[in-house]
This record gives structure tokens, C-alpha cells and sequence, in this order.
């Protein structure tokens, strides 16, 4: 909420819009479904009741949760997409990673002096 700018419209993310039609259209899934499915066929009147209750119920929680996906979400620092960090890229140095030809390393040897590769 810090980077708002007066006069300029939010963003999806910060504003109220994006979440409640997210939720809006859960509870329309869920009205739906138990409209269909709570009947017991044709034969019964449908229940109203248990729809607009379940549709209720879904219209809240996933307003909850994506409020609080909203609050926990933080911006990366800008120094972390800098490439700064450690290159594990086997295309620049093929002498590191594995399967590298150059790179092979030979097992160490048994404290004896012998090769431990002749007993195979």
C-alpha cells in the first residue's frame, strides 16, 4: 500500500476490485452446484436455503484468503535480478559440473596404496 500515487488508479493487486470479483465468482459456482446437486433430481423443489448459504460461505472464505494472499505478498530487492548471485551455468565453464570431461575426477585411494577399482 506504500506505492500508491493520488489521482492514478491502483493496481490489481492493491485494489479491492480484483479480489471481491474472485470471490464473487466462487459463490456463483457455488450457488450453482448445490442449486444442482442438493435438489435430488428433478422430482424435488430446489434448495435456495442450502445454495445461497454455500454461496455465502465461499464468498468469504476466498475473500479471507485472498486478502491475505494480498497482505503477505513483498517485492523482491531490485539487487537480487542483477545476476550478482553464484553462476551454476556449465555452459560458460565446462570444466565444473558433473559429466564434465575435463572435470573428472578419479576416486581417491585406499589407505593401503591400492587401487580400490581392481576388485570390480
Amino acid at each position: 500500500m506504500a506505492d500508491q500515487h493520488p489521482g492514478k488508479p491502483r493496481k490489481l493487486r492493491t485494489s479491492v476490485k480484483g479480489p471481491l470479483m474472485f470471490s464473487a465468482f466462487w459463490a456463483v459456482i457455488a450457488f450453482l452446484a448445490v442449486v444442482v446437486f442438493a435438489s435430488g433430481g428433478s422430482a424435488h423443489a430446489p434448495r435456495f436455503d442450502l445454495a445461497f448459504t454455500a454461496a455465502g460461505i465461499a464468498f468469504i472464505v476466498t475473500l479471507v484468503v485472498a486478502a491475505m494472499l494480498a497482505m503477505s505478498h513483498k517485492e523482491n530487492a531490485e539487487h537480487l535480478g542483477k545476476g550478482s548471485g553464484v553462476n551454476l551455468s556449465s555452459a560458460r565453464n565446462p570444466s565444473h559440473g558433473f559429466g564434465a570431461a575435463s572435470g573428472r575426477q578419479e576416486p581417491p585411494a585406499s589407505p593401503d596404496g591400492t587401487d580400490p577399482r581392481a576388485g570390480r
